[in-house]
């Protein structure tokens, strides 16, 4: 059985991907890795304490474990980027590079890297947004992942490491608290709701962005690397969607299950990152060459956390006046 690692497996993504693959393969297989401890069902399973700018400790845990693939999910957001510009260079760009040499020194079977739709900027299409088109983005964090997608083609083009990437829309997941992204208003939302107090947004409520539930994108995430090596014909990153919607849209749905429920919109610095972004993405060739499809709605996605949210809060029920 194959034995994978993951970096920045306590983040927003890792702690659903770490699970997911656990339950599917022997607990044993799945070694998390990050600079901060793993909690809750994280920490039931083997776990190295791993700063992805040391090479020669990602090196050890690899040589170590006998890894043979290798989940790279460790990076600086995009807001948190853009308030540390240096950080979110060095830890996005010189981690993805140490990882890429190594998985080349190692002949490594597979590498996973994720990308996101920061990497268009607003001269892209806003609608539908093609697979192919102007990648000029405005922010620290999306100009890392235009450039890490060059560095993973240009690594499988040279070299032959089998790396695969997905370019992200924003994520919803209820295991982990966010981690400095522009599109976290839509997991804060629902933790306000539960919890009782007023969600202040730092988005416009007509800001349209496209979005999945954290299931769909693990889901795409194990079906990407699992697709036969000649179904994988695009090696920048592939472009995922599931829905697209804004501030005011979801919270119109968090209401309906919540009607005690208050939204106030304060735009900050945020906005101009958001407005940089599509409204929606084209994802045909992820769809027609390995069988991508989505499975969540946003309704179905706001009834699955705030059914989750309270169980993980210890809460028996939430409170639906």
């Amino acid at each position: 059985m194959t034995k994978i690692l993951l970096t920045g497996a306590c983040g927003q993504l890792g702690s659903e991907l770490t699970l997911r693959l656990r339950s599917l393969l022997d607990n044993e297989k799945v070694i998390a890795s990050d600079i901060r401890e793993p909690q809750g069902a994280l920490a039931d399973g083997p776990f190295e304490y791993l700063d992805v700018l040391n090479k020669k400790d990602i090196a050890g845990v690899i040589k170590k474990h006998n890894i043979e693939q290798v989940y790279h999910l460790a990076a600086v957001l995009s807001a948190k980027a853009e308030q540390n510009i240096e950080l979110g260079w060095k830890l996005n760009m010189e981690g993805l590079l140490n990882v890429l040499g190594l998985a080349k020194e190692n002949s490594l079977d597979r590498l996973f890297w994720p990308s996101s739709i920061a990497v268009f900027g607003p001269d892209a299409p806003k609608q539908e947004t093609p697979q192919n088109t102007a990648l000029n983005p405005t922010t620290v964090y999306g100009i890392s992942k235009v450039a890490g997608e060059h560095w993973c083609s240009y690594y499988h083009r040279r070299f032959g490491v089998d790396v695969r990437s997905l370019r992200y829309p924003g994520l919803v997941g209820y295991r982990a608290m966010p981690g400095g992204g522009t599109t976290d208003y839509a997991v804060e939302i629902h933790h306000k709701a539960i919890s009782g107090e007023p969600f202040y947004c730092f988005l416009d409520e007509d800001a349209m962005l496209p979005m999945m539930y954290m299931d769909d994108a693990v889901e795409a995430t194990i079906r990407l690397m699992q697709a036969p090596e000649e179904e994988v014909a695009v090696r920048t990153s592939y472009n995922v969607a599931a829905m697209s919607f804004s501030p005011s849209e979801i919270a119109a749905v968090v209401k309906k299950r919540v009607p005690a429920f208050e939204i106030i919109y304060r735009p900050d610095y945020r906005q101009a990152i958001a407005d940089s972004w599509p409204d929606s993405i084209d994802d045909s060739p992820a769809r027609e060459q390995w069988g991508w499809k989505h499975a969540y709605t946003l309704e179905k996605m706001v009834d699955d956390m705030l059914q989750h949210l309270p169980e993980k809060a210890g809460m028996d029920t939430l409170e639906r006046q």
